[in-house]
């Protein structure tokens, strides 16, 4: 059996909300535009982008907007505003592709989750969603608790 690549990475901020509230298309790997205390303050784990989302401005650069990441305690006066729009390092195919995308009609930038990568880089994985409606995510719902009791069931049996 071949063995799984091993990934080093560590999640600073999970969106776990967005796989419940929107169909996940595509995913991408996208690099932050941070400044000094914003990057030490991601290293204390404390961010958030649960209501966050991403938008492409009339330039064609990418914005991840609403994320929040709090103050570095220790930076004095050279702190960051916490709720400031960050821009996304894509290739130009990536975000032409995206464009694409959000020409669509319900689509949307759904920002999964924040982590280190492998070189301490911090990284954001992106992903093209459509918004579910009332009767999809009670689908999904019923889908979970079934495969939930169907592993139960097996496990008790065998």
């Amino acid at each position: 059996m071949a063995e799984k690549k091993e990934t080093r990475f560590k999640v600073v901020a999970d969106n776990r909300r967005a796989r419940f509230d929107y169909e996940i298309g595509e995913t991408f790997e996208a690099g932050l535009v941070l400044t000094g205390t914003e990057v030490k303050s991601l290293r204390t784990g404390k961010a958030s982008i649960g209501e966050s989302y991403a938008s492409l401005d009339k330039a064609g650069e990418l914005y991840l907007v609403n994320a929040t990441i709090p103050e570095y305690l220790q930076a004095n006066r050279f702190n960051h505003e916490p709720k400031r729009a960050r821009k996304l390092l894509l290739n130009a195919r990536e975000i032409t592709r995206l464009a694409k995308g959000l020409e669509r009609e319900g689509m949307t930038l759904v920002p999964l989750k924040i982590y280190f990568n492998a070189q301490g880089r911090a990284k954001l994985e992106l992903a093209l969603g459509r918004g579910k409606k009332l009767h999809d995510k009670r689908d999904t719902e019923k889908q979970r608790d079934w495969n939930r009791e169907k592993s139960r069931l097996l496990r008790d049996r065998g």
